[in-house]
Parts: structure tokens; C-alpha cells; sequence
């Protein structure tokens, strides 16, 4: 790994350490485990349920942004979604984009920054989604405080991945381009990175391509919202769509924060902070978070585990020396996630994020 990647793992591994100190003194774990102990186990099979059809649309949303590039089967483009929120459950500073850029380019021959080009804009759609959910649960609840101030935020970051994205997409047609590309020209590896990372993100300019993903981000999140409501009821919580929709997206935007593998500690101090906004009871707000957590890390786990066998690869993707130095040179272009968890996420902006529900 990079400098840059062990410092960013060492300070994700100290932020979720001091996530779970906070919660150990926010909480009382005895009764959180009773909580859990008495949680009502048909919500926890609508969560299993939830969790599948939340990676499924995900898995979906990338299979249509690569339509313009290659047309490949859902099924295998499913298995490589797994495989990312499987990296980013195990491997630290949120590796799954470029795990799964790099397996799907190596599996099915296309090039691996025109395929990372491909998960940069699913990370902006995704990043999109969650603030206009973030700010319409702020309206709608009427919340103030951190949790507005972090919307605001959030806005601001879009608008300039928004910006970002369309200067890339347009960059060779901009004022000075050409002198730009004489100077491009001594570096013919860059160019050619440079170009095909472009040809990912020029799906974003196919109005059609973009807005089935954007039907299916928000599938996706639907499923995420429907997810947290289901642990709450699972412990006693009752949320209303609004409610599930704070938590949700407050949680993804958490996943910017570096943190330990799988978003340890993060994902569970952000979702027990936010409850408490609502009234909950910390314990239950405690448990809750642990249960979709669970169940998110469960169903990416073995989802990535049965998709690496089946695709016949692994978490290093066969990296070899010169894939490596293609892939770092790519990494300064992933937007953070989510997915959360993710989902996902995942990993990455999985987000999210990189996995589902945060």
C-alpha cells in the first residue's frame, strides 16, 4: 500500500476507536443486549430482504452506466458490486472502488479507469441523492443544528463534484486545452489514463443512461430507508419515512470520515446521534444500529464471498506491478461515499458510500 493509503487506514482505525470509546460511554451495553435479545425476528427477515433489493438496484444502476461502454450481463455485474462492498467490509481506507474497477476491467475486458470513470459518476449520482434526502427530512422535521449545517455542506460538495464532473467531461474543448495537451503529450502514459478515465465519465452526458440511474439510486435508497425502519421496529423504534430518511443519509455522509474497515464505530455513533434527535432511547437507538449494521455486513459479506468464487477472482483483482500503478494513479479520482455500507459503498461516496443504507 502507499504512504498515503496506510496513513489514511491508521487514522480511520483511531476515529473509530474513539467512535466506539464515546458509544461505550453513551450507552448502556448490558441493555442494549437485551434489547437485542428481544428483538422481533420478522422485522430482521424484512431486513434481510431489504438489504438484497437495496445491492440488486445498485448492482443495476452500474450495469446501466456501462451499457454505453460494453454491454455485459446483470448477473456478473451484480457479482463485481459484491465484490466491492466485500473489499470494503475487510481491506481499510475504502478500496472497494478500485477493487471492483479493476476486477470487472480485468474480467471482461474493458479498460480499468474507463470503468473507474464509470463508478466516479455513480458516486456523484449516489452523493447526489443522499443530500436531497438529507435536506428534504431536515425541511420536513424541522432540524437544526449540526444536522443542517452538514446538509448545507453536503450541498456545497455536490455542486462542485456536479462542476468537476462537466469541466472533465469537456476539458479538450475548454480555453488552453491544446496548450494543455502539448504538454500532455511528454507524459503519453498520463494522456492515455487520462483519456480513457474520460471516456468513463462521458456517460454522465447520455440523458437517458443518466436517468435510469438516478431512477435506480433512488430505488436503492428506498430500500435503504425501508431498511432502518425495520431495525427500528425490530427494538421497539417506530420511524417514520422522514425519520429513516435523516438516519440514512446522515449515516452515508458519515462514510466520508475515514474510519476502520466496514465503517466500525462511525456507522453506529452517527446513527445512535441522530435518533437522539427523535426522542429515542439511546439503548434502543444502540441496537438498532447494531442490527442493520449486521445485517448490511452479513448480506455484502457473503453476497462478495459466492460472487468471488463464481467470478474466479479475489480481493487483489490478480493486481500485478503496472495495474497497481494505473490504479494509483486513478485513485485521487473517486468521489467519497457509499457504499455503506455503504450499502454498501459499496464503498464506496460507498459511498458509500460503499454499502447499502449508508
Amino acid at each position: 500500500m502507499s504512504r498515503q493509503t496506510i496513513l489514511r487506514t491508521v487514522l480511520g482505525v483511531a476515529i473509530s476507536g474513539v467512535a466506539i470509546w464515546i458509544l461505550a460511554r453513551s450507552v448502556d451495553l448490558a441493555r442494549t443486549v437485551d434489547v437485542l435479545r428481544t428483538a422481533n425476528p420478522a422485522w430482521i427477515v424484512l431486513m434481510l430482504g431489504t438489504v438484497l433489493l437495496d445491492v440488486a438496484a445498485r448492482g443495476g444502476r452500474w450495469h446501466a452506466l456501462l451499457l454505453p461502454i460494453k454491454r455485459l450481463p446483470y448477473r456478473r455485474v451484480l457479482g463485481y458490486t459484491y465484490l466491492g462492498y466485500l473489499a470494503n467490509n475487510v481491506l481499510p481506507a475504502r478500496l472497494g472502488e478500485l477493487v471492483r474497477s479493476h476486477a470487472l476491467g480485468e474480467g471482461e475486458g474493458i479498460s480499468r479507469p474507463t470503468v473507474l470513470g464509470t463508478v466516479v459518476v455513480e458516486r456523484i449520482v449516489d452523493t447526489v441523492i443522499v443530500v436531497v434526502l438529507a435536506a428534504l427530512a431536515v425541511v420536513v422535521l424541522g432540524v437544526s443544528g449540526v444536522m443542517s449545517t452538514a446538509v448545507v455542506l453536503g450541498a456545497g460538495f455536490v455542486g462542485l463534484l456536479i462542476v468537476g464532473l462537466s469541466v472533465a467531461m469537456v476539458s479538450h474543448r475548454l480555453p488552453g486545452a491544446d496548450r494543455l495537451a502539448a504538454v500532455a503529450d511528454r507524459y503519453p502514459r498520463v494522456l492515455e489514463l487520462a483519456r480513457r478515465l474520460r471516456t468513463g465519465l462521458a456517460v454522465a452526458s447520455n440523458p437517458a443512461i443518466l436517468a435510469r440511474a438516478l431512477v435506480l439510486s433512488a430505488a436503492a435508497w428506498a430500500a435503504s430507508i425501508a431498511t432502518f425502519m425495520a431495525s427500528g421496529q425490530a427494538v421497539g423504534i417506530e420511524l417514520s419515512v422522514s425519520q429513516a430518511a435523516l438516519l440514512c443519509s446522515g449515516v452515508a455522509l458519515a462514510t466520508i470520515v475515514p474510519s476502520a474497515p466496514g465503517y466500525v464505530g462511525t456507522f453506529e455513533l452517527t446513527a445512535v446521534g441522530i435518533a437522539s434527535i427523535f426522542g429515542a432511547d439511546p439503548d434502543a437507538a444502540f441496537a438498532m444500529a447494531l442490527l442493520a449494521h449486521a445485517m448490511i455486513l452479513a448480506v455484502t459479506s457473503v453476497g462478495g464471498v459466492i460472487a468471488a468464487l463464481r467470478l474466479g477472482v479475489g480481493l487483489d483483482a490478480g493486481t500485478d506491478a503496472d495495474d497497481a500503478d494505473e490504479l494509483e494513479g486513478d485513485r485521487s479520482a473517486i468521489a467519497p461515499r457509499q457504499d455503506a455500507g455503504a450499502a454498501p459503498g459499496s464503498g464506496s461516496p460507498k459511498s458509500g458510500s460503499d454499502a447499502p443504507a449508508g
